[in-house]
């Protein structure tokens, strides 16, 4: 009996699959869990109208994200810091202080989690700092660390 899953089992395929099982297993196991249905002609319709759904909406995020990542590549943002004498720095600006200086200064909403920094910056100066604004697209944004 062929049978979509519709959550992934293991040793048998992922959610979405078209697998084929024994007949017994399906009706007594696949079925009554609603691990999956029976790959009949409305259910493969659903299956495909489904999938070009989410593929729609995946493209719709990419362009998005895209989109987003024009409008940052143009803007800067200041961050302060404290420093003693001879320029030495006191502490580092870390991405939660960029992601607040963002929603400060730009008035955008960036979650400190996306914000790709190696390590904190501990100088004072320009940098590019990555954003992480989807799995194909990161966006720069450029931090001015100044003085305070």
């Amino acid at each position: 009996m062929k049978v979509i899953l519709l959550e992934d089992v293991k040793s048998l395929g992922k959610k979405g699959e078209i697998v084929n099982v024994n007949d017994g297993y399906a009706r007594n196991y696949i079925l009554p869990k609603k691990l999956g249905l029976e790959a009949n002609t409305k259910n493969l319709n659903d299956l495909k109208l489904k999938k070009a759904n989410e593929e729609k909406i995946a493209r719709k995020k990419l362009e998005d994200a895209q989109e987003f990542a024009g409008q940052l590549a143009g803007m800067e943002v200041t961050c302060k810091i404290k420093c003693g004498q001879g320029g030495k720095v006191f502490g580092s600006v870390s991405s939660k202080e960029i992601a607040v200086a963002a929603r400060m200064q730009l008035h955008l909403e960036l979650d400190k989690k996306k914000i790709v920094l190696p390590e904190p910056i501990k100088a004072l100066g320009v940098y590019n700092v990555g954003i992480k604004l989807h799995p194909q697209v990161t966006a720069t944004l450029k931090v001015h660390v100044t003085e305070a």
